[in-house]
């Protein structure tokens, strides 16, 4: 997917100065491992490292790619944070609250104000619910509006997002991929939240369907100030809509910037692979791709000091000695690499 034969709106034209802005949401070494268990007993034998200590803010009308390969533990850091898998340790604020010390009724208020947008648009709707019965539960769970105010808001809601209100009777079978990511997107603006989690929005979409989600999600950041987390593994979409991006690998951030300094100066040898493999629309441009050796290790047993050690082109004898401080090297550009 690209800019060039894909019109794709500009989200950042009304971003404010980042000194202006509070943080919505810090996260502080936030860890999920997994338990292995084996033999009759199911003994404890192993911890699959899912995300192994994850540090980021997110700010105010901002809107935060996270990418990386398949598997390093990308929407388990989404799901922590909203407490729909419990995390390890770590420390998660948002809105001034820890959302890892509150208890069941207190998250449960929290949540109205940090949403989700799941990956799967037909797994992620219930079949037996029709579209207004959908958009409407957390109306009817945290509102408790009268019913004729639901259905205005029901409306409302499903016209924000390009459908029309007719067709709330219907079932999610009777729409396409892109019109269910719609219906997905008008249940998390119900309750009006202030930041939504978006668990790779556009991944399972054609590519002309994913422009208009992303412009739809850009359009709506721009007239509701949301703050999104945007999960995903196309360096294409996140180019186009986020502000910073971080790079995650095995279950750790490795690299942190502008989206901007990103691409255009990469530092870290894996964002700097990843980035090679984004394929350019000009036949004429001969771009040369960086081949990573083996295979992604598995997180039940990373490799000591730096995780990439084992593929990375560029390592030393102190890589796979000691863990690399993620420090800034200028220009608010963190990475994670003794080399750098």
């Amino acid at each position: 997917m690209c800019g060039k034969f894909i019109a794709i709106l500009n989200p950042k034209s009304a971003i404010q100065d980042p000194k202006s802005i509070m943080s919505l949401l810090e996260v502080e070494n936030l860890k999920k491992y997994f338990p292995v268990k084996k033999g009759i007993l199911s003994r404890t034998v192993g911890q699959v490292k899912a995300v192994d200590g994850v540090s980021f803010t997110l700010q105010r009308g901002e809107t935060l790619g996270l990418v990386g390969e398949s598997g390093c533990g990308k929407t388990t850091v989404g799901r922590s944070i909203l407490r729909l898998i419990e995390p390890t340790a770590g420390r998660v604020m948002f809105n001034g609250k820890n959302l890892l010390e509150l208890d069941r009724e207190a998250l449960r208020n929290t949540r109205a104000s940090l949403q989700i947008i799941f990956q799967d648009p037909f797994s992620s709707l219930d079949p037996r619910m029709n579209v207004g019965q959908t958009i409407a539960e957390p109306i009817r769970n945290h509102m408790r509006l009268p019913k004729a105010q639901i259905r205005e808001r029901v409306a409302y809601l499903m016209e924000r997002v390009g459908l029309h209100p007719e067709q709330s009777t219907r079932y999610p079978h009777e729409f396409s991929g892109g019109q269910r990511q719609r219906i997905g997107i008008a249940r998390a603006l119900a309750l009006n939240p202030l930041a939504i989690i978006c668990d790779e929005p556009v991944s399972a979409l054609d590519v002309s369907i994913q422009a208009q989600v992303i412009n739809l999600l850009a359009q709506l950041q721009e007239q509701m100030n949301l703050s999104y987390l945007f999960i995903a593994h196309d360096l294409s979409v996140v180019e186009h809509i986020s502000d910073r991006v971080a790079v995650m690998y095995l279950g750790r951030i490795v690299e942190l910037t502008t989206d901007r300094e990103l691409y255009r100066n990469p530092l870290h040898p894996y964002s700097q692979a990843l980035l090679s493999a984004v394929p350019v629309p000009d036949p004429e441009i001969q771009k040369q791709k960086i081949l990573l050796q083996g295979d992604v290790p598995s997180p039940m047993n990373p490799p000591t000091g730096c995780t990439f050690h084992t593929r990375c082109p560029e390592r030393e004898d102190i890589c796979p000695q000691e863990i690399p401080v993620f420090k800034n090297v200028g220009n608010e550009h963190w990475v994670a690499c003794h080399l750098r």
